[in-house]
């Protein structure tokens, strides 16, 4: 009996575990891991902010990252570079492209509680306006001859002198609180919100100091709430005391990985590294005054000798992407039937011949008569990876015959008295934060090559200026893709300036954070585009409920 008694108890066990075990395998199966709110994300950035102000704050880095995520504009660029709503759910153009209405969403609410109204719209544009205004002379050039009105609390309308395509980009510039600043944006009172400001965006300001500052979500927010509950930013003397913070345990996110700190990221097992390309790229200004610049196939002849991928990946870490066209190739007006110039010395050498470039007296460099094929290259001291392009570049047109002279100098001397006054041979500098608008008209028109403009190569061809001038007015959108894509041939064949790169923007995340992306990027702050995806916490939930909350894709 008593081994029968035995027999039956092992038997119950069994079949009691048996049943634990399906129950947990068909819990497993009918239930999801899916994300959950709280959690605490701690950046490290380099520097402080100045003015957490969206009309202020092109000049510092730290202060744009914080606005991305604090303000909202009019509209907002997606993540395949176009303009799409955001406090605005619509707008209309008039036929002759000089009047542009948007209507607000009326669920739109300030991180104080108060409404937003047309009026705070309006109070955004005038402060750009206003005569003591001291923030990018990119938005007040354009603002400052823009009417703007308000009808009615949810109606802001916008006459501009004459059509300008480009217009609606700068309406995602973010909004300020009319009711908060009064009527003025400068002042003690300016400065103070500036410190801890009050916007519409998805995050306010809970906590500031000096050493950091703390957002936490909006709860009336009127977009997707994110799910981290507490963001904190950590403020570093510089991008090297940031991996210190990492090290000793304080940072979750790194916000900026330049080439010089790939190996770092590499060596933290618990960092994942993100990478998307920024609406920039870096290029040689060439002095089209200069007797031996005059002739583009010796400019044809620098690009061909010119092994661009090289210096991405020696002097980068690959964190770049060569580029041929001055419009980048996530915008719509990219021509993808652009001329390329590959690493091609050979091709370099005929072309300088064709020219009447030849090394006649056997010194290593070209010469035409009595004229030199060499030139000086400068650019910023402060920057090592330009340091090593120069000399770099140097190295590779020296193959073909070519003497480059590198220089460096501060940043503010090389724009001030040789970019500015065109008192310059060669440049290696570049544009950064580029609207997404594919308007050229200020970088090439002849109408720009002189001290106010930023034609710094002086490139003049009549049919160029023809082509932009026509591209920033019209309002068919298939005859100003036609206009850039004429353009973009052009430049190839005429090579005012030598291409080099796009620069990547590398971004470092702890592993615990999880659904991190980044798209096409125009700065740093749009690395938060898709912060209302990020997750820390996790939870588990019925199959079914996720998916009626939409939390996972049906299956």
């Amino acid at each position: 009996m008593g081994r029968v008694r035995l027999q039956a108890i092992i038997a119950a066990v069994a079949i009691i575990l048996l049943v634990v075990v399906m129950a947990y395998v068909g819990f497993s199966v009918t239930t999801v891991i899916v994300p959950d709110r709280g959690g605490t994300y701690v950046e490290g950035v380099a520097g402080n902010p100045q003015a957490i102000n969206p009309i202020l704050c092109r000049a510092n880095t730290v202060d744009q990252d914080l606005v991305a995520l604090v303000y909202s504009g009019l509209t907002q660029v997606d993540d395949r570079f176009q303009i799409v709503p955001d406090l605005a759910e619509s707008w209309e153009i008039s036929s002759d492209g000089t009047v542009y209405t948007f209507h607000l969403r009326p669920d739109v609410t300030w991180h104080d509680g108060a409404p937003l109204t047309a009026h705070d719209v309006v109070f955004t544009v005038q402060s750009i306006q206003a005569p003591d205004y001291a923030g990018d002379p990119y938005l007040s050039d354009l603002w400052r001859t823009v009417v703007a009105e308000a009808p009615d609390d949810s109606t802001v309308r916008f006459m501009l002198r004459e059509a300008y395509t480009p217009f609606l980009e700068y309406t995602t510039v973010g909004i300020l609180p009319q009711h908060i600043l009064g009527s003025s944006s400068s002042g003690a009172q300016a400065a103070q919100f500036n410190a801890s400001p009050v916007g519409t965006g998805p995050l306010q300001v809970a906590e500031v100091s000096a050493q950091y500052l703390v957002l936490t979500p909006y709860a009336d927010y009127y977009g997707e709430r994110p799910y981290i509950e507490r963001y904190e930013f950590l403020f570093y003397p510089s991008l090297s005391a940031i991996y210190d913070g990492r090290r000793n345990g304080e940072v979750k996110g790194i916000a900026r990985v330049l080439p010089e700190h790939l190996e770092d990221v590499r060596d933290d097992p618990e960092l994942t590294l993100y990478s998307a390309p920024l609406s920039g790229y870096n290029l040689v200004f060439l002095n089209l005054d200069r007797a031996i610049f005059q002739d583009r196939r010796v400019r044809q002849a620098m690009m061909w000798a010119l092994d661009r991928q090289d210096l991405v990946d020696e002097l980068l870490g690959g964190q770049g992407v060569v580029i041929d066209s001055p419009i980048l190739p996530n915008s719509w007006a990219y021509n993808h039937q652009v001329t390329t110039y590959r690493h091609d010395p050979k091709r370099a050498r005929a072309l300088l011949e064709e020219a009447g470039w030849y090394d006649d007296d056997a010194d290593g460099v070209r010469e035409r008569g009595r004229l030199k094929l060499e030139f000086v290259l400068a650019t910023n001291e402060d920057d090592p990876v330009r340091t090593e392009m120069v000399q770099a570049i140097a190295e590779q047109l020296d193959a073909v015959g070519i003497r480059v002279i590198p220089e460096t100098m501060p940043w503010e001397t090389l724009v001030s008295e040789q970019l500015r006054l065109r008192r310059y041979d060669a440049v290696l500098s570049g544009w950064q934060n580029l609207p997404v608008d594919p308007d050229l008209y200020p970088y090439w028109h002849s109408s720009q090559a002189d001290e106010d403009g930023l034609n710094f190569c002086n490139y003049i061809d009549e049919t160029a200026d023809d082509l932009l001038a026509e591209g920033r007015s019209t309002t068919d959108e298939e005859r100003r893709l036609n206009l850039y894509l004429d353009f973009q041939d052009l430049y190839a064949e005429d090579v005012p300036a030598l291409l080099l790169y796009q620069p990547v923007y590398s971004y470092a995340v702890d592993q615990s954070v999880n659904e991190v992306q980044l798209g096409a990027m125009r700065n740093g702050g749009d690395r938060f585009a898709t912060i209302s995806d990020w997750y820390i916490a996790t939870q588990r939930m019925l199959y079914s409920e996720a998916r009626d909350q939409g939390l996972i894709e049906q299956r």
